[in-house]
């Protein structure tokens, strides 16, 4: 499932494609289920001649304002992908919605699984307002995420994953996260000291700017491996500490990394580097 540094990616490659600006002449829907709470039909007919004002990002949320006063929320979901395309090319079988702009370019939703959903709303807030502080905010500070972190009795791995809880972390990004900050995912995040929370502020921050910088994170060839816009793969898997390299040398102290389960969901670690706290 694409993680923030994927979804940025993505907001970032529409916005270098200048399509800010742009009208929405038409639009078609080839798998209804797509569009969240609205007929498609009536999806269509709301976006119509609508221009897309900005493209920003929101969690794992992909936001396009329009000028219809609308928002459309986009969540890739495990292997949703955004396509800009020339219209004269035969769409393909999973591009399930297709939007016409007036620069002669199709901005194109493929979901091969069919998890992915597209919301539009006027009141955006009230489905990003339930999610947690973005972890590059300036606002989001090591203080904050200490109190937080007090305030609950949870396994901080489970707990860095919700989304009401922090914005925009996933599987990869936690698991690494953990990793560089030494904290075992089985912890519970009442009892890390403020210095530990400190240093997994700076884990999360640092890893995600570093998923951003290589353009999102790329694994193998299936269904949920991300691409962004026009099929460009990322590049940050060759920077993977622990994530998929169960029985690889540790980087920092060259133990065999592990995978174990935590919460459902594979995680990986290194035993050395991560004990389970007492």
């Amino acid at each position: 499932m694409p993680e923030l540094p994927e979804v940025q990616t993505i907001v970032d490659h529409l916005n270098q494609a200048h399509i800010v600006g742009r009208a929405i002449t038409d639009s078609r829907v080839y798998w209804p289920k797509t569009i969240a709470g609205m007929d498609s039909c009536r999806f269509c007919l709301r976006i119509k001649g609508s221009k897309i004002r900005q493209i920003t990002r929101r969690g794992k949320y992909i936001v396009l304002d329009l000028s219809c006063r609308l928002t459309m929320l986009i969540h890739l979901r495990m292997s949703g992908r955004l396509n800009l395309s020339d219209p004269t090319i035969e769409r393909n079988p999973h591009e399930h919605v297709i939007l016409q702009l007036d620069n002669t370019t199709d901005l194109r939703f493929q979901d091969t699984r069919k998890f992915g959903r597209i919301v539009l709303t006027d009141t955006p807030q009230t489905i990003l307002g339930q999610l947690g502080p973005e972890p590059l905010s300036k606002r989001f500070t090591g203080k904050q995420l200490f109190t937080m972190l007090q305030a609950c009795r949870r396994q901080i791995k489970p707990l860095l994953l919700d989304q009401h809880f922090l914005a925009g972390l996933g599987n990869i990004y936690v698991d690494e996260a953990l990793w560089t900050a030494g904290i075992h995912p089985l912890s519970i995040s009442s009892t890390l000291s403020a210095r530990q929370s400190a240093s997994l502020h700076r884990a999360i921050r640092h890893v995600l700017r570093k998923g951003i910088k290589n353009l999102g994170t790329s694994l193998g060839r299936g269904k949920g491996n991300f691409y962004s816009t026009n099929n460009r793969p990322g590049r940050n898997a060759d920077q993977l500490n622990v994530f998929r390299r169960t029985g690889m040398a540790c980087p920092r102290c060259k133990t065999a990394i592990m995978r174990i389960i935590v919460a459902q969901r594979s995680s990986h670690i290194c035993p050395h580097c991560q004990k389970p706290l007492n």
